[in-house]
């Protein structure tokens, strides 16, 4: 039975224009939503400041400037979403704002969607860097209680 909506965790990596194919060449799907989690730059500046021990920079942008982060994280989607299409996926896209951690907001998302399947790339990261630095897409997969396809890096 094919998925009525999957979710395609979209960050313009190569590993996620490769999960993005193979959603179009495994997935029979009515509806795709591509999302793009991005933080802003305030945020961003004040986690980077905290971890340095560096005060926190004074710069907040006006209501008229779009954080910047934003302004890339929608064309990053735009790019993911023309990729879907081509793939033969009919879908949407979304950009989410990241409060706490990317994969969150991505099982957040999934949730709120009620998506049937979540796709995702991954670093393919092994040995002792796994496991200093656990990828996005390990956390959706233990944190998600949805189906989660995550696609390898080639070769």
């Amino acid at each position: 039975m094919p998925a009525d909506l999957i979710l395609i965790a979209y960050d313009g990596s190569e590993n996620a224009k490769r999960a993005v194919r193979y959603a179009g060449r495994f997935l029979a799907s009515c509806r795709a939503v591509v999302v793009t989690a991005w933080e802003p730059m305030v945020r961003q500046a004040a986690r980077m400041s905290g971890l340095s021990g560096v005060m926190q920079p004074e710069w907040v942008p006006d209501e008229e400037t779009e954080d910047v982060a934003l302004t890339d994280a929608k064309v990053i989607n735009a790019e993911g979403l023309e990729l879907a299409r081509s793939a033969g996926l009919a879908a949407e896209g979304r950009t989410l704002e990241v409060v706490s951690a990317v994969w969150t907001a991505i099982v957040e998302a999934a949730d709120e969607l009620n998506v049937d399947i979540i796709v995702t790339g991954t670093r393919g990261t092994t040995g002792l860097r796994s496991l200093l630095q656990s990828s996005v897409a390990d956390h959706v997969l233990r944190h998600s209680h949805r189906p989660v396809l995550i696609v390898p890096p080639g070769r």
